[in-house]
């Protein structure tokens, strides 16, 4: 889950209490919806403005050139804020990139806004001092290399690194190039995705075999204390039943099984309850894909045509994950042109769009995120939920106050909201609809909450 980043202020002018009223360049392959967040209670406490995807890869296959190119979108970890689109942006430290293995280290980090075209549009209608945006915190892990899990290369800090994120963005070279050297000495993408892919696979099942050996020997005392502890967090949840360590022992199995078999843990069906059980041990390959297929410039234009991509549009159909295509170098020369020219370098290339905006959405998407909004004068915001949560708990998000002492949400849907014009005309054409505890937010939902405290 995203880690705990607390809300730094209010929004008085939309929120009160009650007694104040007054493109070819894009290929999707089964991108996973709501592997975080469907058919569970939720903890609003535990949701961030900021999600964390780790971008890896092997050495030299663009990862490092990836993440610089989306430096300039980005703002480092500064007293957890993130810039608003169009406001001068501090640059981050970019990651290093060169021609040989390991040049990454330590992983860089920023955060970088979600591309969503509705904020500004709200934004203008509701004359806004400002507008801020939805964030995704990317992470530039060093490059690995077969034997990682026995710590080969960097080893167990890459995989470490890996633990620490939310999702996992799996950059693939298919492109060729003389002047930069490939770790295996040819572009193969089933084989660095196979090399990965195993490295991950080797090192959950060393760590499931080590949680079965203190499964046998333990009574179960310290694991259903752990496990009570965390439902005891969710009130919403029911508590853990006595043979909590059989079920986390018969998960682990079948887990198990699908790992010998060459599966990752997310092929494996688990109930919430299992899931809640596993949780602790950070599984690598229970954590969700998108693979990265990194292509030159001359074909961005149509990358179905390009024999490597193909084959990881297959893979990653095969492995249930994400697929997004992008040219690391284009969005690295991207960053050195004026605004204004960026449109026209890309059409020039044949595409209307840069990769990088596609990939920032399919990792929202990926996690099963959602995005509501509140407007006004001071500013409009987009606010990052899970699919499936309540209006308290979308509240919550912004402030633990607003979900304990919640009374009802005004709403409006945002193409109800953009017809109108305004929050006020919308109220007046009847398009704006109070709702009580047990509403689900919707995709795109503009909101103002009532709540006392």
């Amino acid at each position: 889950m995203a880690r705990i980043i607390a809300c730094s202020h209010l929004m008085p002018s939309l929120l009160v209490p009650l007694k104040q009223h007054t493109s070819p360049y894009q290929l999707m392959v089964g991108v996973i919806n709501g592997g975080f967040g469907k058919g569970r209670p939720f903890s609003s406490s535990k949701i961030s403005m900021s999600l964390r995807a780790g971008i890896v890869g092997l050495p030299n296959v663009g990862k490092s050139t990836l993440f610089n190119a989306v430096g300039p979108l980005v703002r480092p970890l500064v007293d957890n804020t993130v810039s608003v689109w169009g406001a001068p942006m501090v640059e981050n430290g970019k990651a290093q990139a060169a021609n040989f293995p390991f040049c990454t280290i330590e992983p860089n980090v920023g955060i970088v806004a979600v591309p969503d075209p509705r904020l500004n549009v709200l934004s203008d209608l509701s004359k806004s001092q400002r507008a801020v945006p939805a964030s995704i915190e990317f992470v530039d892990i060093a490059g690995l290399v077969k034997g990682a899990s026995q710590g080969e290369g960097l080893g167990n800090k890459f995989l470490s690194h890996i633990r620490e994120v939310d999702s996992i963005l799996q950059v693939v070279r298919c492109f060729e190039d003389n002047d930069v050297v490939h770790v295996n000495g040819k572009v193969d993408p089933k084989s660095d995705i196979d090399v990965i892919n195993l490295e991950l696979v080797f090192s959950d099942l060393d760590q499931i075999e080590k949680r079965m050996e203190k499964l046998k020997k333990s009574k179960g005392k310290d694991s259903q204390t752990k496990v009570k502890a965390s439902f005891e967090d969710n009130r919403s949840s029911p508590p853990p039943p006595p043979f909590q360590e059989d079920a986390e022992r018969a998960a682990l199995e079948r887990i198990q099984q699908a790992l010998m078999d060459g599966k990752p843990a997310r092929s494996v069906s688990l109930t919430d309850f299992e899931k809640e059980a596993v949780k602790h041990l950070c599984l690598l390959t229970l954590k969700p894909v998108i693979y990265v297929a990194n292509v030159a410039e001359s074909d961005l234009a149509d990358p179905g045509i390009n024999p490597h991509v193909k084959e990881v549009v297959n893979l990653a159909s095969e492995l249930k994950s994400g697929l997004v295509t992008v040219s690391a170098q284009v969005e690295s020369e991207l960053t050195e042109l004026p605004s204004e020219e960026r449109t026209e370098y890309l059409k020039s290339l044949g595409v209307n769009e840069s990769g990088l905006g596609i990939l920032i959405r399919a990792t929202y998407s990926l996690l099963g995120l959602r995005t509501y909004f509140t407007s006004g004068e001071k500013e409009t915001k987009a606010w990052t939920i899970l699919e499936g949560m309540t209006a308290p708990q979308a509240a919550g998000v912004i402030h633990s106050d607003f979900e304990k002492g919640f009374i009802r949400a005004e709403t409006v849907a945002y193409d109800d909201f953009v017809a109108a014009g305004s929050l006020a005309a919308a109220r007046e054409k009847g398009l704006l609809r109070s709702e009580g505890k047990d509403y689900v937010v919707q995709e795109g939902d503009v909101m103002l909450f009532r709540f006392n405290v």
